[in-house]
């Protein structure tokens, strides 16, 4: 596809761009970046004025539940859902089954990727085997067969000295171990970064949600421990009171927290010390949310609520560092090439502007269909992704 996208805010973080310039498209890639470049005749024209052109959004925490849970998820409908939501690019959580531990398990899902997918998807290995947190997985076999990252997820290992041989095992490859720490969280964290420290393993927390475990990162950054950490819409908008009136269908892990608690990971947005926006996408079925059979399962669909939901909690943060949080931190983190627009780059473009629309969780392409964002008026929403080039949506809103 040939395209020219014209009169938008260009908002680059990683070349500390923010002007209004056009961008040329070509054979999948940034061909040219400038002011009022002139329409070639074989060129479609893309109006962007008024709104912000960003290097494609990444999620570096997302639940495609594929293979093994098509009840709740699948490729098409989670990939989908993170176009319509602006994510050009997605990191899967190992908990599938089988379990992303194996380099040929990591293949084959490799190969439906590129059938089947809408975006980009990288895969997050298991630790262990199976997630059991007890044999090491073959950390080069697995960073050989596309493997971005390492986390066994929910299941943290909690057996410390599994995780120091395994964090030893792997401490030559650039891919990040990510914890998904348990309660208390902040002994979690601090019990995983002192086995960083041992064995010099780079480490990123997912889903930091207190005061308390975001000190314990500030701590370990000044012993010179390698550690980044994300946050999610719903840590950043909501507290355990929300329990009291969605009851069950508010369960998610980690829990929702305190007032202090939220006002601690709106300040470390503010001031630096969280690196990443991840949504923690996780879609169930209307049954295992509502607790009919159990407890309430943990988790939420956030891939098409997170654009505006972070909007609404931070709106007076800057868009270079909005764009910052949510492209070019993680692609950095998982080392991906990405999080930049530049000329020769990839063509993966997120164009969005700050418009307010209402959450109808009806309406989403995710199978999951619950959201505490459900009925809310956010402030901010995707206009078009573009992936490779290729325009994978467009806001059936949009004019012309």
């Amino acid at each position: 596809m040939a395209l020219l996208i014209k009169g938008g805010r260009l908002v680059d973080p990683a070349s500390s761009m923010d002007a209004l310039r056009d961008v040329r498209i070509r054979d999948g890639a940034i061909a040219e970046i400038g002011a009022d470049l002139v329409p070639r005749d074989d060129e479609a024209v893309l109006d962007a004025a008024g709104a912000v052109v960003a290097p494609g959004f990444v999620d570096m925490h997302v639940h495609l539940r594929d293979p093994g849970f098509p009840e709740k998820e699948t490729l098409e409908s989670g990939t989908e859902a993170a176009v319509r939501g602006g994510f050009t690019t997605v990191a899967c959580m190992p908990n599938t089954s089988p379990a992303l531990d194996d380099a040929a398990i990591l293949s084959d899902l490799q190969r439906e990727i590129g059938r089947r997918a809408r975006c980009r998807v990288f895969p997050i290995a298991a630790i262990t085997r199976s997630r059991k947190g007890e044999q090491p997985c073959d950390f080069p076999a697995l960073a050989q067969a596309g493997a971005v990252a390492f986390s066994d997820d929910g299941d943290m290992v909690r057996d410390v000295r599994v995780l120091q041989d395994a964090a030893a095992r792997a401490n030559r490859i650039p891919r990040p171990f990510v914890s998904h720490c348990n309660d208390p969280e902040e002994d979690s964290v601090a019990r995983d970064l002192q086995v960083a420290e041992k064995t010099a393993k780079a480490w990123h927390i997912a889903h930091i949600s207190t005061a308390s475990a975001l000190e314990r990162v500030t701590a370990a950054r000044r012993r010179g421990i390698h550690v980044t950490c994300e946050v999610t819409p719903h840590h950043l908008t909501f507290t355990s009171a929300l329990t009291l009136t969605a009851g069950p269908p508010a369960t998610v892990n980690p829990p929702l927290r305190s007032e202090a608690d939220v006002q601690a990971m709106l300040q470390g947005v503010r001031d630096g010390t969280i690196d990443a926006f991840a949504s923690d996408h996780a879609p169930h079925t209307d049954r295992e949310k509502s607790g009919a059979d159990g407890p309430s399962a943990p988790g939420f669909s956030g891939l098409e609520v997170a654009v505006g939901a972070y909007a609404a909690a931070l709106p007076d943060l800057p868009i270079l560092r909005f764009v910052e949080l949510i492209s070019t931190n993680p692609a950095r983190i998982l080392g991906l090439r990405g999080g930049t627009l530049s000329v020769g780059g990839p063509a993966d473009v997120t164009i969005f502007a700050d418009r307010p629309w209402v959450v109808d969780p009806s309406e989403f392409a995710s199978k999951g269909k619950y959201t505490p964002f459900t009925g809310r008026t956010l402030p901010r929403r995707v206009l078009v992704t573009i992936v490779g080039g290729e325009m994978r949506y467009r806001d059936p809103k949009l004019s012309g």
